[in-house]
């Protein structure tokens, strides 16, 4: 199963970014993949639990969200399961779920420091 992680710091505090991210409504503002059907599976203190479903593959993105100074520091992770033939293209998957990984930091860390404007 592949996995991507990163860290990176934003510039609103926690209680500015938790409630962004805990409503999906703006993943498309972030989240370059988003072509799954996405349901809030956790919300707990500084932690967010995405998953989305399609035919293809299940994402669970979990996003942990800390003070940082004046701002926070975001640890998200994308796990990605997939489903019956894909499974076949997982092990190729890697290279493009790391470019992904990558994506998703920029655009994160742009929308979450959008909202300190």
């Amino acid at each position: 199963m592949p996995t991507v992680s990163r860290t990176f710091t934003v510039e609103p505090g926690p209680g500015v970014v938790i409630p962004y991210l805990a409503d999906f409504g703006h993943a498309e503002q972030w989240d370059p993949g988003t072509e799954r059907t996405y349901t809030l599976e956790q919300l707990a203190g500084d932690r967010v639990v995405l998953v989305g479903r399609n035919d293809t593959a299940t994402s669970t993105e979990t996003i942990e969200v800390r003070s940082s100074g004046a701002g926070s520091s975001v640890t998200y992770t994308n796990e990605l399961q997939f489903n019956g033939v894909a499974k076949l293209a997982a092990p190729l998957s890697k290279l493009v779920f790391e470019k992904l990984g990558n994506d998703t930091e920029r655009r994160l860390t742009e929308a979450l420091n959008g909202l300190a404007r």
